[in-house]
């Protein structure tokens, strides 16, 4: 840590910084690192987000690492349980001596001539200005902005005398035992909540303008449990993890291409799940079609039962305003609320905020094109984490982890010291992420693209991508290896194209 300079440097220490640290240390022992972190702890998301029932929308024989068999009971896992075992992963591989915390990387600059990064960031706590260089640039720091939610206009909420928040601020002193609670929102952290609050609460009602499809699953894998009592963890561990990555992915194929069909055995399972002539229609079947927005998961069902036993409701309406005590709604009914949460959802934000300049030429990120979605045309020696929108995060992650080191090795093996993504060929640019949810409608246009093929083309497929990215070729019409000083920006940089949009 007393360098200034790195081979690598990561920003971010959450769950997609801490495991590239550890395959770092895993496949290149020889470089040196160092990792950049805004806040003063590790975890990331599963450190910030701290309101009632935080856990992951994903299993955790996926969400968890490759290399790292996840051991817990529960395969839907709580917040503190996955921030525990980001630490403890963190500790065996001895990366938190490589963290420098409370550092916001602000911009990075490239100079051809030394093939060298030159990063600016700041002492959150000093505002201290801080510089390194290194030769290799990972960004980690996910697409959340992280210290503002998004809240839409709130007609009235000036009138309104209770309690107002928003999960991503969830405040230490709020007590919400034997009170009235609104939860506005239908998206995973609502569905979250609810239950959660219900435990708790005089009574929880969940409003919300249109529904979501809300799948059941177990909160334990049975196939986990069977193979942990004959099998070491380190076996039992990729079974499941490939198990559940088919029938991930089976669910996802039937989506897109049997929408119906899945739509209906969502409705059918919910409607099982709930009263007897309970309106499954209205709250429960979106309009839209199952994963144009990724699907919610319920541990055991748990928001069903919640409101089966009467602790919660669910309300589909608009709010007309806030009033003293709760929100009158477009019906005019008028819901009573000590607490009104605004599960309202999350700001994009790209590369974290950090800015990126090429030769002195500023990198527009929108006008770049993704290359095998982990890298930037024309931007040399760098790499971001962007996970799968309809599996686990950390199965994309790993692979883009793993592939960084590959390029690292490869470079050391020819004598390179310099890899650049090119754009491609032809014109036709689509959105980098397939979703038609209202955080990434708002960011799409500040978002990098891709391509209309291979290797432009992100795959929502990770058994494709193990094939590509651990055993694909390196060298390909999409990348260009070099030495120092070989090439400039104005070799790689995209120029303008016409955007399209699916």
């Amino acid at each position: 840590m007393a360098s200034d300079h790195v081979d690598v440097l990561i920003v971010g220490a959450g769950l997609s910084g801490i495991g590239a640290a550890c395959h770092l240390r895993r496949d290149c022992p020889d470089k040196t690192y160092a990792v950049l972190e805004a806040r003063d702890a590790i975890g990331g998301t599963w450190d910030l987000f701290r309101y009632p029932g935080i856990r992951s929308d994903s299993d955790m024989f996926t969400l968890g690492y490759s290399f790292r068999p996840w051991t817990a009971p529960k395969a839907i896992a709580d917040g503190t349980t996955i921030r525990e075992y980001v630490r403890e992963t963190a500790q065996e591989y001895d990366v938190p001596r490589h963290i420098r915390f409370r550092h916001r990387v602000l911009s990075a600059e490239w100079d051809s001539a030394t093939a060298r990064w030159t990063v600016h960031a700041q002492r959150t706590g000093t505002a201290e200005s801080v510089v390194l260089t290194c030769s290799f640039l990972f960004a980690c720091a996910g697409y959340y902005r992280y210290d503002r939610g998004y809240t839409p206009p709130l007609p009235g909420v000036e009138a309104y005398t209770g309690r107002l928040v928003h999960p991503q601020h969830w405040p230490d002193d709020l007590d919400h035992t034997g009170r009235r609670v609104v939860v506005i929102g239908s998206g995973a952290t609502a569905v979250t909540l609810v239950p959660a609050l219900a435990r708790r609460a005089a009574h929880v009602t969940m409003l919300q303008r249109s529904p979501s499809y809300i799948m059941a699953m177990p909160a334990r894998d049975r196939l986990a449990d069977a193979l942990r009592r004959r099998l070491p963890a380190k076996a039992a561990y990729p079974v499941v993890r490939w198990k559940n990555v088919l029938l991930s992915t089976v669910n996802f194929q039937l989506s897109r291409r049997v929408p119906g069909l899945v739509r209906r055995v969502l409705r059918r399972a919910a409607r099982g799940r709930l009263p007897v002539g309970y309106d499954v229609d209205r709250h429960f079947s979106p309009r839209y079609d199952p994963w144009d927005q990724r699907l919610c998961v319920a541990p055991d069902g748990d928001l069903f039962t919640a409101v089966r036993d009467g602790a919660a409701s669910v309300v589909t309406d608009t709010i007309d305003t806030f009033t003293a005590h709760g929100v009158r709604l477009t019906s005019g009914a008028e819901l009573p609320a000590d607490v009104v949460v605004t599960a309202t959802g999350l700001n994009l934000l790209a590369l974290g905020g950090l800015t990126l300049r090429v030769d002195g030429v500023n990198v527009d990120l929108p006008n770049t094109v993704a290359y095998k979605g982990m890298m930037l045309s024309g931007v040399p020696n760098f790499a971001l984490t962007l996970g799968y929108t309809n599996a686990s995060w950390t199965l994309k992650a790993d692979l883009v982890a793993g592939y960084v080191c590959r390029l690292l090795r490869h470079l050391d093996r020819t004598g390179q010291q310099v890899v650049t993504p090119l754009p491609p060929p032809d014109a036709g640019r689509v959105p980098l992420i397939d979703l038609r949810a209202g955080y990434v409608l708002r960011a799409v246009d500040t978002l990098p693209k891709q391509g209309a093929t291979a290797p432009w083309r992100l795959h929502q497929n990770y058994a494709r991508d193990v094939l590509l990215m651990r055993h694909g070729r390196l060298t390909d019409e999409g990348v260009r290896f070099s030495r120092a000083g070989e090439v400039t920006a104005s070799d790689t940089i995209p120029r303008p194209v016409a955007s399209e949009r699916r």
